[in-house]
């Protein structure tokens, strides 16, 4: 009898346990579904929205453009899908439609060596990039690295021509590059952006001045001189602000504009952001073939977006790198 009545005593001791932590898990849950909105986390998301909306805005407006009939963007202008959906806008692009078919849809009737402008732009840019990226490197592992009197003087002297308009410099580079020759040629184009930018050895600077000089002095004690340590050293340890100066340049002299049509206004070498301009102005019936225009912006924008799908995800997961692995 003793043992059952224990048993009982137990057994009753356990479920009134159970029931308290049962009857206290209840006021936790409830508090966790009561818990406050969290506004700031709302705003974030919405301020999130908004600026996916306002980049992605443009792009989508263009493509609505691009896929319409010239005819019919007067008479919908505000309407957000495609006005008498057609790629025609595309085909004249890449000259797959005759002049008359082209008139037939609202375009102006001009033409566009859209492969050669693009071919002309691949070759500035490359040149530009690979060239500036080197030259930039070296002088910024010299102020960085080396230790030579006035360094730092020269270096703020450096810095300080980045408060002097590129404007001011056209006419001078415009002269130079007319003297030696070079108009109408890839080189005259890409010649006073192929050493370097106070930007790109200012950024390169910054990165090589993290560097431990340990390995460096390892090298010294090797036998290992300047230009084998920049080669073997720092230039494999600095992938990702070389990628990151890389895409950056690239994009620049993508873009460029101005320079281009002072000195390469030649069809044969001609670049696409010029050809663009050259397109629009070409309107015999008196109204820009906006449809076409945004075609050739569109395709003219996909180098650069495959490049940034190539690398970007690499350059920001490496961005914070810092020293030698």
């Amino acid at each position: 009898m003793t043992f059952f009545t224990k048993g009982a005593q137990r057994t009753g001791t356990q479920r009134t346990k159970g029931a308290q932590r049962t009857t206290g898990t209840r006021p936790t849950t409830a508090a966790r579904r009561r818990r406050p909105v969290n506004w700031g986390r709302i705003a974030a998301w919405a301020a999130l929205a908004v600026a996916i909306l306002v980049t992605v805005g443009p792009f989508l407006w263009m493509l609505r453009t691009a896929l319409s009939n010239n005819h019919a963007l007067a008479t919908q202008s505000s309407n957000l899908l495609p006005a008498d959906f057609t790629w025609g806008a595309f085909a004249r692009v890449f000259g797959l439609q005759s002049q008359a078919q082209a008139q037939a849809e609202g375009g102006s009737g001009a033409s566009i060596n859209f492969w050669q402008y693009l071919l002309n732009s691949l070759i500035v840019s490359t040149m530009i990039t690979v060239s500036q990226v080197f030259f930039s490197s070296l002088a910024a592992y010299a102020f960085a690295r080396l230790r030579w009197r006035g360094r730092d003087k020269v270096f703020a002297l450096f810095l300080g021509t980045l408060l002097v308009p590129s404007i001011f410099t056209a006419l001078p580079n415009f002269l130079l590059v007319k003297n030696l020759g070079l108009l109408n040629t890839y080189l005259g184009i890409a010649l006073p952006s192929m050493l370097m930018t106070p930007f790109a050895v200012f950024f390169l600077r910054q990165f090589f001045l993290g560097m431990s000089r340990e390995v460096e002095e390892a090298a010294m004690l090797d036998g290992a001189r300047h230009v084998r340590i920049f080669f073997q050293v720092v230039l494999p340890n600095a992938v990702a602000p070389l990628a990151t100066l890389c895409l950056l340049t690239f994009i620049a002299a993508w873009n460029d504009y101005f320079w281009p049509l002072l000195v390469g206004n030649d069809p044969a070498v001609r670049v696409l952001t010029v050809g663009l301009g050259v397109f629009k102005s070409q309107s015999p019936q008196g109204a820009p073939d906006w449809s076409g225009l945004m075609a050739a912006t569109l395709v003219s924008a996909l180098p650069v977006l495959l490049l940034f799908i190539a690398f970007g995800k690499k350059i920001v997961n490496s961005i914070g790198f810092s020293g030698i692995k």
